[in-house]
Formats: C-alpha cells, structure tokens, sequence
C-alpha cells in the first residue's frame, strides 16, 4: 500500500519555526497533520461528520495524480517500466502501488524523484478547491507532509495529531499488514512526531481512549466556529 503523499518525504533536516502572515481572509485554513497512523484520519471525519465542515485530502489528491493514464502515471511507468506495471486489457496500464512503494523506500534518490512529480499536482489541487470553497468559514486540510512539503503557507492554524512512538508503529504495522522492520522504514521517511508538534499551533493527544481527542478537538474547532461569527 502507497500513499504516495504520506509516506514519501523530503530527506531533508526541520526548518526552524517560521511566523507565518495571516491569511487575507477571515476564512480559517486548518492544516491537519502529524505522523502516519497518528490518528489524523478519524480526527477529519470526525470534523466532517459531526461539524459538517469541508475536508481536503492530500492522500486523495496523490491517488488521484497516480491514476491509470494520467501524466504522472506515465512517467513513473518510463521509468520503472513493467516492475511496477499492473496492466488491464479493459484500462490503461496502473501503478503497483505496493512494488513502487518498495523502490521509493529503499532508495532515497527515487523517493526525491517521485516527490518532485507528484508535490506540485497536490499543491495545485489543494489552491484550486479552496478556490471553490472561498466562501466557507472554516476549511480543514489533511496534509501528512505538511512540513516536509513545505506547504505551511496554505494555513492559517496548524493542528498535529500526536501519540508515542510505539503507539504508532504498532498501529502502522495492524493497520497496514507490515513487518517490523517495513513500518519503521516509512516511520524513518518522516519528519519525528515530537519535531512537528513543536512547530504546531494545536496538538491533539491521540494516545488514549477516543473520548479523549474528541474533547480536545471539539473544544478548538467550536472556538474557531465562535470566532468566523
């Protein structure tokens, strides 16, 4: 399994904390990020469902640069060529998501490369939604890499979901099917849970029970819905 903009990441060191300008716009752009399997998906349907507020999904928007015949997808196919092809007679050829992944995981050149095609089309994904969505209060972007991709300057609010670092490699090996030593490899192609907690404007404990987090989110997001009154 390939995410391709939550596991692949810039192997490059945590730039120091910025003072980001406030948006132009009352509008408040929440970047929802953390570590894969922190939690940072039940947080945004939870946001979704229970507040009914508009989600942007990186992992959605890297999924979709990589479908069958789209540009992105053919480039990675000249490259890898039929090691990562799944071929259909009824569709364009597709990536193999789970082989690409093994090449990009075990070569950080190859990880750069796959970054550089597909960070650009998620970032023009996200600019032209929240076009769309200009006249919504409040709009919630899921954004693993929002770090590593330099993506900050698309929020206005950065919340990090957090738990410890055994939690997390325990729920990335369930979640996935992995080995050890698999899941730790996409925990090491990451920026460090506690380095962007550090940069964050919220955080989010995610290491016990449920109720916990929801507490915690229920209280900022209604803070922010007082506030767009």
């Amino acid at each position: 399994k390939l995410n391709t903009f939550s596991t692949c990441t810039m192997t490059t060191e945590p730039a120091s904390p910025v003072q980001l300008s406030p948006w132009p716009t009352a509008q408040r752009r929440i970047g929802l990020t953390g570590g894969i399997a922190s939690g940072k998906s039940s947080v945004s349907h939870y946001l979704a469902e229970k507040y009914g507020l508009p989600v942007l999904d990186a992992d959605a928007y890297a999924r979709e640069a990589l479908a069958p015949g789209s540009a992105a997808t053919k480039a990675v196919l000249d490259r890898y060529g039929s090691a990562v092809t799944e071929a259909s007679p009824h569709t364009p050829a597709s990536i193999d998501r789970s082989t690409l992944g093994r090449i990009v995981f075990s070569d950080a050149l190859e990880r750069r490369w796959l970054e550089s095609l597909v960070h650009p089309i998620v970032r023009q994904r996200f600019e032209t939604e929240l076009v769309n969505l200009q006249n919504k209060a409040v709009v919630v972007m899921v954004i693993p890499l929002l770090f590593e991709a330099e993506l900050e300057s698309l929020c206005n609010e950065i919340w990090v979901v957090h738990c410890s670092a055994s939690q997390q490699l325990q729920r990335l090996m369930h979640r996935d099917q992995l080995s050890k030593p698999a899941a730790e490899a996409r925990l090491a192609a990451q920026w460090p849970l506690e380095t962007k907690t550090a940069l964050a404007d919220t955080v989010i404990d995610n290491t016990g029970a449920a109720e916990k987090w929801v507490d915690q989110v229920s209280h900022q997001i209604e803070r922010l819905l007082i506030d767009a009154r």
